[in-house]
């Protein structure tokens, strides 16, 4: 039994933000700080002939107006170098900056802003990215318009198809979509404070992130750049390059005039500049046994990367891995693309990668399962992973418990899941029509092969033993603050009320990478465990001396440390107070690196990922085939989260992911023409309110990982990348037509899409 661990705590930083006491970003000020405003491009593609200043620069209270030509180093990027601070010679996509304006008053800036006149010559761009694949390059210093090509083989495809008596072919589609997070883009950068030449306060992501990117565009050293987080208000991965380029304009700014510089979005600037989701093309063929054993699939999945290659490279890695879904399948052929387009360049964002392969591959099961006579339940535990099982990639499971099975059943078993399919089966009479559906996944925890994965944390026992945490990873909204300290609270013994979650600021934090791939409570757990094993040890070993105890380990719990025959020896304060007195040095690093996985470039086969985490969601809908109109009534969830560290926070993981999956699947969508957006607030680009929501049960399945800090993997992502999967096939069954593109509105269950039939073998 867990004191702290396993336990619904309070969130830590609960109480400054229902009070308001919070400060985000935008709540910042410094004294003679100037306000920045941002000149975009009229064009998504065009030529910059020239950038006239003058008038703008006559604009009382006008005290800065930088362009390309004044950023010492202009292009920078994550994986490829290739976006722009400021637009210099052409312009790549709508949101590309031309010039920024630093003045005494956001009037004043908006107003020189309104005053520059550029002279554009615009050039026919490229909006399709399977026309892209064939068009003339849009980087010009390129020689082709592919970003990445990832490949995946395992067995024969051809003799795989040989043997199926049934074969299916299918097109997928989805769209872009927004991240939609509460608060839009702040950043404020002062110059030459704390010895840094440029310290960034912002609504960052990725703090090391950041820091790396603004080094590289003024040409200084790490150390010469702090970036301190602030509270933020939502990212889902949203808050990464974006912030990184406004982070480095402000820089800019604020080292030209020698003052602070504030730099925040609008939310249509938000919406016009921020990179969004991928949207997929996708081909599935799969080939089964008329038993509905799978025997062969290939997949082709084309991503729009929009101007810049930004995350494109990794999420579609993550896609080639997972893109066959939790199935054992003999013989694979999967190649995941991504093309530039003079689009809103795409990146991070929850799911990175999955919930688009998701969509199509649930779908397709659905599919094949009413092609085989089968119902969809049977078809998937016909062919899911257990332990043991080999991956597309050709890699054993057996090294924690592949749960699949266990959590379809908890969820079909919740909501009676056969007995209402049969229901709906049956022929429907009326306008209104039920139907359910089910989707399934499996999960690679943490970065796998894209990167090098370690996290670090500080830890620091006051001589009163309260304690501060350092963590190298931030806290974006997800309760990484409560879990660590948590799990610190649960080593040590002590109260979490104890230690206090310093913010992020990487002149002190350990460099930890970035916050995604739901990788905070797994690594980033771990290093905090780490520290407070250091810590444990070192108090220990002063007491056993101290007290000349036979024992080498001591029992730390309820704010004291016993003897391992539960005879307490001291209070934990006391022990704390004695050890600093004594000299004893009460603060540790800890350090997590992730276990060896591998990857063949060429094959796609290896251990991409360390573990897995299986998660399935079931959906009841209601459909008005007369209007168009769906309403999801009901939403089942189970997820294996290895050890839920505060079960409470993972409910709110459940309850933020079913929500946008649910607006991924049937309203979500950015609307974009030749290039341009025209959906740039909230009252056109559509998300779900409380009223969209269902029922919703949500069933945390623990089956403790060998790796995971008290067993704990992760839920943040997982959550969410089912949703549309399982209304799609839902509202299929409803209304008797598959729709295979997102969203599934009104329009689209009207008119309905043709059905491409099965093709049995002779």
């Amino acid at each position: 039994m867990f004191n702290s661990v396993n336990q619904p705590k309070k969130r830590i930083d609960a109480y400054e933000k229902v009070t308001g006491k919070a400060k985000f970003a935008d709540d910042l000020e410094f004294p003679n700080m100037l306000y920045a405003k941002v000149l975009r491009s009229k064009y998504p593609s065009a030529r910059i002939l020239n950038i006239y200043l003058d008038e703008a620069k006559k604009i009382p209270g006008v005290k800065a107006i930088i362009t390309a030509n004044d950023i010492p180093n202009n292009e920078f990027g994550v994986i490829i170098p290739d976006q722009q601070v400021l637009a210099k010679e052409r312009t790549y996509f709508i949101g590309d900056g031309i010039a920024v304006v630093a003045a005494e008053t956001p009037e004043s800036a908006k107003k020189a802003v309104e005053s520059i006149k550029v002279e554009y010559d615009e050039i026919s761009g490229i909006f399709d990215p399977l026309e892209s694949k064939n068009a003339p390059s849009i980087h010009e210093d390129k020689d082709n318009n592919q970003v990445i090509h990832h490949k995946l083989r395992k067995g024969n495809i051809e003799e795989g198809f040989k043997r199926c008596d049934v074969i299916l072919e299918r097109e997928y589609q989805t769209q872009f979509i927004e991240h939609a997070y509460m608060e839009p883009e702040v950043v404020i950068a002062v110059p030459y404070e704390n010895n840094s030449v440029v310290t960034i306060y912002g609504s960052v992501q990725n703090p090391f992130a950041c820091r790396n990117a603004v080094a590289s565009v003024l040409k200084i050293g790490f150390n010469q750049v702090r970036i301190v987080q602030n509270h933020i208000g939502g990212s889902f991965g949203g808050k990464d390059e974006v912030i990184s380029s406004m982070a480095a304009r402000a820089a800019v700014l604020a080292l030209k005039t020698n003052r602070p510089v504030k730099l925040k979005n609008t939310r249509e600037e938000s919406i016009i500049e921020s990179y969004k989701r991928h949207p997929y093309n996708m081909r599935y063929k799969v080939g089964a046994t008329k038993e509905g054993k799978l025997l062969a699939m290939e997949i082709e999945a084309i991503a729009d990367s929009g101007a810049y290659a930004c995350q494109t490279p990794f999420v579609t890695w993550r896609s080639v891995v997972q893109a066959t879904g939790p199935y054992e399948i003999p013989n694979v052929k999967t190649d995941t693309y991504g093309y530039y387009t003079n689009n809103v360049y795409t990146g991070a964002m929850r799911g990175y990668g999955s919930p688009q392969v998701i969509f199509a591959n649930e779908s397709l099961m659905d599919e094949l399962a009413q092609e085989l006579g089968m119902n969809p339940l049977d078809l998937r535990l016909k062919n899911i992973f257990h332990d043991n099982s080999e991956t597309a990639s050709g890699q054993k499971l057996d090294n924690h418990k592949v749960s699949l099975e266990e959590v379809i059943k908890k969820a079909a078993d919740s909501i009676n899941f056969l007995e209402k399919y049969k229901e709906y089966s049956r022929e429907q009479k009326g306008d209104k029509r039920k139907g359910i559906g089910m989707a399934i996944s499996y999960r690679g925890c943490s970065l796998g092969a894209e990167a090098v994965d370690a996290a670090g944390i500080i830890l620091s026992i006051q001589k009163d033993g309260t304690v501060y945490l350092y963590s190298g990873l931030a806290e974006n909204g997800q309760g990484l603050k409560t879990a660590f300290s948590q799990i610190v609270a649960e080593e040590l013994g002590i109260d979490i009320e104890k230690i206090n979650f310093m913010v992020v600021d990487t002149l002190v934090s350990p460099d930890s990478g970035s916050t995604v791939a739901s990788r905070a409570t797994l690594i980033g757990g771990n290093a905090s465990l780490d520290a407070a094993k250091n810590l444990k040890k070192k108090l220990t070993d002063f007491i056993v001396k101290k007290y000349n105890l036979v024992f080498n380990e001591l029992i730390f719990k309820d704010n004291s440390i016993y003897t391992p025959d539960q005879k307490k020896i001291i209070s934990f304060d006391e022990a704390a107070s004695q050890a600093y007195n004594s000299g004893v040095f009460l603060s540790s690093y800890g350090w997590y690196k992730a276990p060896e996985i591998s990857w063949d470039e060429e094959t796609g086969q290896g251990r991409p990922y360390f573990t897995y985490v299986y998660g399935c969601q079931i959906a009841e809908v209601e459909v008005d085939i007369g209007t168009g109109e769906i309403k999801v009534l009901k939403m089942v969830a189970a997820h294996d989260v290895g050890r839920a560290i505060n079960p409470a926070n993972v409910l709110g993981q459940f309850y933020g992911g079913i929500s946008m999956g649910l607006g991924y699947g049937i309203m979500e969508e950015l609307d974009i023409n030749e290039g341009y957006i025209n959906n740039t607030n909230f009252d056109e680009y559509l998300i779900p309110t409380v009223k969209d929501m269902p029922d919703i049960t949500p069933i945390i399945v623990e089956n403790p990982d060998p790796n995971g800090p008290y067993g704990a993997k992760s839920i943040g992502e997982p959550t969410l990348e089912l949703g549309a999967a399982a209304i799609a096939n839902a509202v299929a069954q409803a209304t008797g037509k598959r729709i295979r593109s997102l969203p599934i509105n009104l329009e689209k269950i009207l008119v309905g899409h043709s059905l491409k039939k099965g093709r049995k073998k002779k």
